[in-house]
């Protein structure tokens, strides 16, 4: 931890001073109650200061450093911004002897970061359970003055749960944002060349925190926004559910979704609230709850139709086809997605109908229809390379590769993938180089190549659970599971089969189950237990069957057929 030292540059010194002066102005009476707080506070007292973004604490940090009232002040800033932190007394109590106490000085500790344990959401943070705890102890062990600088949800969340602690203070101080604070946070928000699919998780978390803390400014605690302070609550409610959305988590995303969507149907701009509808069907869509997803997809669809809003049109038919690929209804999907290129060439949109021509070879090749598939995909790659679209290449380039893999053509196939891979890690896409890992295992494996099919999809795999994607892991342990099975590590096949099983029973995604029964099957076959093959091969083609897999279903039926009586 360390105390927080005034810039050394002169120039820098001048700007930090007008923003002293500038954030005083704002703040003045409270300042000023500040100032009187620390000059009579005695050993253990507790002050609150809600300050909402970072700048602003840096500010009022020199700023009470540098005021002549403080003179006889030493303050010591503490910043605990590790999200795991649990016992804060411990830690303070480490540095406590590490702090050279000036003398004739009253020493007052300033605590910043804390809101990062504390969290937006979720009952009883572990660090406000011990804090409410120890709540005794601090008189004792820390007899100094403390001010705990927070965030509006982060104090809000302290007084419910750790009610003890928080009766003991004695004052809080709440201070304004300056215009120029929240307008370079908004900025940051909406820096579209930062798609927050593609950033670490850690950055996520940074641009959720972000969103939460401007939440605060246009809806504080306890209070209703409106006007002006509403229509930019609707907006940062939709990207905070966009955001949860790419950290896998469609339930939370729905919390700040459901409430934009009720703000967004007040309004006469009709074109955000299908925007809105749209992302609440993809978080219904994630969870795999697919008649959901599309009653909102068609509610959008319908709203954009009657604004004759021809871009809003095709992103709903577009998610529209996508959903209903992933039912495996290919008919349906194909409609969709051909309503929407229609509208794309109608309206000259010839860089978006390479998304379109893309899922179109996807339907293609679900569909074994591989030429087909490979000439929409190439269709699509081109377009990506006239707009100079790199990053969307990647895709095209992994889905070719399918292609090639699937016509065992597999060094077109790993060239393909090796393409679509150097341009993921190019753009620091790491959360889709796991699909393409995988592919590279599978790859690895139909040439026999098991350990680097195996370093493949550890790779793959290791990358989904840092990234939460618990649904797309499912694959990835069924191919480890047959890895181990050609190795003859029938235990480890079995336990991975067996983590993919229950992955994909708990999503509910009954079609891939089967050919994880399938596997299963195999494997008791392999290890002679024929009663058990049975009953694996048997589920996995009633499954085929149901979704009218012919090809795969044959399969099934063949080695259920070879099976001894």
């Amino acid at each position: 931890m360390n105390s927080s030292r005034k810039p050394s540059n002169r120039h820098l010194q001048r700007n930090l001073s007008l923003e002293i002066g500038a954030f005083i102005a704002l703040n003045q009476d409270i300042f000023a109650e500040l100032i009187t707080f620390v000059d009579f506070a005695e050993k253990f007292t507790i002050g609150f200061v809600e300050i909402n973004f970072h700048p602003d604490v840096e500010i009022l940090v020199e700023a009470l450093k540098t005021n002549p009232e403080c003179r006889d002040i030493q303050f010591v800033t503490l910043n605990f911004s590790d999200e795991n932190l649990r016992f804060l007394r411990d830690e303070i109590i480490k540095i406590l002897p590490t702090i050279e106490i000036e003398s004739h000085k009253k020493l007052v500790l300033i605590v910043e970061g804390l809101e990062k344990s504390i969290g937006v959401y979720g009952d009883y943070p572990p660090v406000l359970q011990d804090l409410n705890f120890v709540r005794d102890a601090y008189k004792r062990t820390v007899p100094y003055p403390i001010l705990f600088i927070l965030p509006d949800y982060a104090l809000t969340r302290l007084a419910k749960f750790a009610p003890d602690f928080w009766a003991w203070q004695s004052g809080m101080f709440r201070f304004q944002t300056p215009q120029i604070t929240k307008d370079n946070a908004i900025n940051e928000a909406q820096n579209t060349e930062r798609i927050i699919d593609r950033l670490e998780p850690p950055e996520k978390q940074e641009r959720i925190d972000l969103l939460h803390r401007l939440l605060m400014e246009y809806k504080p605690t306890g209070h209703q926004a409106v006007g002006e302070n509403l229509r930019n609550c609707s907006n940062i409610l939709h990207q905070l559910g966009v955001a949860y959305l790419s950290k896998k988590e469609p339930i939370k995303a729905r919390e700040y979704l459901e409430e934009a969507e009720k703000i967004a149907h007040e309004f006469t701009d009709s074109n955000f609230y299908a925007e809105v509808l749209n992302t609440l069907g993809d978080s219904y869509r994630q969870q795999r709850q697919f008649d959901t997803a599309i009653a909102y997809y068609q509610k959008s669809l319908s709203i954009s139709q009657q604004l004759q809003n021809h871009r809003g049109e095709t992103a709903a038919l577009f998610k529209l086809g996508n959903a209903y690929l992933e039912l495996r209804q290919f008919t349906r999907a194909t409609t969709f997605y051909q309503q929407c290129l229609e509208i794309e060439q109608q309206i000259g949109d010839r860089y978006s109908s390479a998304s379109t021509y893309h899922q179109l070879g996807m339907v293609a090749q679900d569909l074994r229809e591989f030429e087909e598939a490979r000439r929409n995909y190439q269709q699509a790659l081109a377009i990506d390379i006239e707009f100079g679209h790199r990053y969307s290449s990647a895709g095209t380039y992994h889905n070719l590769g399918i292609v090639a893999q699937d016509l065992r053509e597999f060094e077109e196939a790993r060239r393909n993938y090796q393409q679509a891979l150097a341009i993921k890690i190019e753009f620091g896409d790491r959360y889709n180089q796991a699909s393409t890992y995988h592919n590279l295992g599978i790859v690895a494996q139909n040439l026999r190549e098991f350990e680097e099919a195996r370093r493949n999809y550890q790779q793959a795999l290791a990358i989904k659970i840092e990234y939460g994607d618990r649904y797309s892991s499912a694959s990835t342990y069924h191919q480890l599971g047959i890895v181990a099975q050609e190795l003859r590590e029938f235990e480890e096949a079995r336990r991975n089969y067996q983590q993919a099983l229950a992955i994909f029973i708990e999503f509910g995604d009954r079609y891939s189950q089967a050919s994880t029964y399938q596997c299963l099957g195999t494997l008791a076959e392999a290890e002679e237990n024929y009663a058990e093959a049975r009953v694996n091969l048997q589920t996995a083609l009633e499954i085929y069957v149901e979704y009218k897999d012919e090809y795969w279903g044959a399969i099934a039926r063949e080695a259920l057929e070879r099976l001894p009586e």
